[in-house]
């Protein structure tokens, strides 16, 4: 039997199956906010559905699809892998892809690293610097930021800002603490002691998204390097042009000790993350032959993933894509900022490249639906605006986080001004609709969530992946 065979005897049954062998709850929240198509299709931009309707897709699979849905070129370089029957996980001996792609990612990034070590996920690359951290620093505390979010495996947990991920699953590791996103005083309050290992700071906080003031990654940079802290930056979301630079802290200029990314490396196709270390940590961890094996993961340089990535890296590079999220960006921008003005129920939209938000609030003079939704969810007035715009307008966004009234988008780079201009002016006609609070509108929204509530609410948390 081929996959395309297997496929078709199932074509229909993709929700229900799902539903029967993995995650019912996800299956019931799709049918419940009107998510549930059976999707056909992708390319660049955009998702086709089973009836050949186009979505403009603003989610971009929380940011992984950078070169854009099913590229062509990363997935030739992928058959090309195949047929070239490599050696692949020796295991105890090497292959020249994992090299090169090491030696690729180093050529990009800041030269205060040195060194690669794959995973396979995000949040397996953040397990690698705080493992590491600790072992080459001999310290065993790790200090990270309020609302900040590295993953949901324990570590990383451990290390999240935010106790909606981590509240059912301790007790967490010890050693952690936090301290506010772009505070100094509060950070150096933390590492004075001089028993911290690791510092770990997303340059822009997903889960906000929240930007940095003016010198604050610098000035915490400096006090990692004043209290011997590592300083670990976290780039899983933010990495491969994301914010309009290939890497964000190229915004900043930082030199840190410890970076991961992951995500958007193989552009959507394999699952693959990675740690750039410095090379003192390197030595420090891995510094005899018995340590030699200290850390690793099996899968995680295996040459698809690998070929993919070097394929991903030169699609950044020759389509100009850091530079191609720059301008639609700075474009977004000034198309939503008028949005302020227009609506008492906008407070602010932000962004910088293609990590874009807008931030919604209650309308002056107060108003009792919202009141009411409020009651019901924080954050419920954010879904009024995603549901239309998926069901009418056919463009796929989220809710930025739990109990946000923040609208987020993370589209792949290859979005055009055309695709700017659809999403542009459906947001204000859906805003111009949303902000009246039709009657029908807020009982959906105040029976969806009721529906849910003893499941701790559904709305905000589909943004939580951690790819």
């Amino acid at each position: 039997m081929t996959l395309r065979s297997l496929l078709d005897e199932h074509r229909g049954e993709e929700l229900d199956l799902y539903a029967r062998t993995i995650n019912p709850q996800f299956v019931r929240l799709l049918r419940t906010i009107g998510f549930d198509r059976r999707w056909a299709r992708a390319e660049g931009a955009y998702l086709y559905d089973a009836d050949g309707t186009r979505f403009l897709d603003l989610l971009g699979g929380f940011g992984i699809y950078n070169v854009g849905r099913n590229n062509p070129r990363i997935r030739a370089a992928l058959v090309e892998a195949l047929e070239l029957d490599t050696p692949g996980k020796v295991q105890l001996g090497v292959s020249a892809l994992p090299g090169l792609l090491a030696k690729a990612l180093l050529e990009r990034a800041p030269s205060s690293l040195g060194r690669v070590l794959f995973t396979s996920s995000g949040t397996e690359a953040v397990e690698g610097a705080l493992k590491l951290g600790r072992a080459a620093t001999g310290r065993s505390k790790v200090v990270s930021c309020e609302h900040g979010f590295h993953g949901l495996t324990l570590g990383s947990l451990s290390a999240a800002g935010d106790a909606v991920f981590s509240e059912r699953f301790g007790p967490l590791l010890p050693g952690f603490s936090r301290v506010p996103f772009d505070d100094l005083e509060a950070l150096e309050a933390a590492l004075r002691g001089q028993d911290v290992a690791v510092f770990i700071v997303e340059p822009v906080q997903g889960h906000g998204p929240h930007f940095p003031s003016d010198g604050y990654l610098e000035g915490a940079q400096e006090l990692c390097r004043r209290y011997g802290t590592l300083f670990c930056v976290d780039e899983v979301q933010t990495g491969f042009g994301r914010t309009g630079r290939m890497f964000a802290l190229d915004h900043w200029g930082l030199e840190p000790d410890l970076l991961t990314v992951a995500k958007s490396l193989s552009g959507g196709y394999v699952p693959v993350g990675a740690l750039l270390m410095s090379r003192a940590v390197c030595d420090a961890v891995f510094d005899s032959l018995e340590h030699s094996v200290s850390h690793g993961s099996t899968f995680a340089p295996n040459d698809l993933a690998m070929a993919a990535g070097l394929a991903t890296l030169e699609e950044l590079d020759s389509e100009r894509l850091p530079e191609q999220a720059a301008r639609m960006g700075e474009l977004l921008l000034e198309r939503t900022r008028p949005l302020v003005e227009r609506y008492e129920v906008v407070k602010n939209v932000r962004g910088l490249g293609l990590i874009w938000a807008i931030e919604f609030q209650e309308p002056d003079g107060g108003s009792r639906s919202w009141r009411m939704l409020e009651r019901v969810q924080t954050g419920l007035f954010a879904q009024l605006v995603v549901m239309p715009l998926f069901d009418r307008h056919k463009i796929l966004t989220q809710v930025a986080g739990h109990d946000s009234n923040v609208i987020k988008i993370l589209p792949p780079l290859v979005l055009s001004e055309d695709d700017v201009d659809w999403f542009v002016e459906a947001l204000d006609a859906t805003l111009s609709r949303a902000e009246k609070l039709p009657r029908a509108m807020v009982r959906f929204a105040i029976k969806a969530a009721r529906a849910n509530r003893p499941r701790h609410g559904f709305f905000s948390k589909t943004g939580s992946s951690r790819a």
